[in-house]
């Protein structure tokens, strides 16, 4: 089972490892796009720094982050399950998290593609909704990283199941009809149902937490919601053949 998050904006500083080895990240399929979006990335924000803020939708307060991305290839790096920080990323609780739990994470990003728990990143600030200048032309990252993500993925799902907890704009980048979506919903005094939008990421975090620490082997959707069920969580399977399981909190 690999479980797929989303990346997050905010990251932790830092780091105790040497500069990214390219090489060195999993799913080397995806080298080529990576190398090219870092290097346009690291020319905007090292030669026109302050076109660069306007291109990533930087407040003059985080011009650092644009300080952060014309250095990324020499700066220090982390795991990237402890670079990402967030609502998200305190649910899972990834230091706490044994061996065989990171094993089963993964996290979509717009510089990398795909990577997994333990490929060590620097700090970086590019969202997937960015238009990144490359030379003339101002592609959208789902232009720029076209099948790739989507391959890989498919790859990975003929072998074991992938639970995809991406927000829509990740998804985008790279969809993998074969995975198992999660929707939050929470029940109104009505009874009626709504879809749950602002504490969305920290109940995809928890669910990420439990499904990475069971015991059980999840290789359908009938697994998935058994294990989060399982694991304290109200979750329904979906009715049609959607993929889709909704988590009720």
């Amino acid at each position: 089972m690999l479980i797929v998050l989303p990346p997050s904006e905010t990251k932790a500083p830092g780091g105790e490892h040497p500069a990214i080895t390219w090489e060195e990240l999993s799913f080397p399929t995806l080298d080529a796009p990576r190398r090219a979006i870092a290097a346009d990335l690291v020319q905007v924000c090292s030669a026109e720094p302050d076109r660069a803020r306007e291109v990533l939708g930087l407040s003059e307060k985080l011009r650092p982050e644009v300080e952060a991305n014309a250095v990324l290839e020499s700066a220090p790096t982390m795991p990237a399950l402890l670079r990402y920080t967030g609502v998200l990323y305190d649910a899972l609780d990834a230091p706490t998290l044994g061996d065989a739990a990171w094993e089963r994470l993964a996290i979509g990003s717009a510089l990398f593609g795909l990577l997994s728990a333990r490929d060590r990143i620097p700090h970086y600030r590019l969202s997937g909704g960015t238009k990144l200048p490359h030379g003339a032309e101002v592609p959208t990252m789902k232009k720029r990283w076209g099948k790739a993500i989507s391959a890989v993925l498919g790859e990975v799902a003929t072998e074991e199941m992938v639970v995809d907890l991406r927000s829509g704009t990740y998804q985008q980048l790279g969809r993998c009809p074969q995975a198992v979506t999660v929707r939050v919903e929470s029940v109104q005094p009505d009874g009626s149902r709504k879809v749950v939008s602002h504490f969305n990421k920290h109940y995809k975090g928890q669910l990420a937490r439990a499904l990475a620490q069971a015991d059980g082997e999840a290789t359908s959707l009938d697994d998935a919601v058994d294990l989060s069920r399982a694991a304290g969580f109200t979750v329904e399977a979906p009715a049609t053949n959607s993929r889709e399981i909704t988590l009720v909190v």
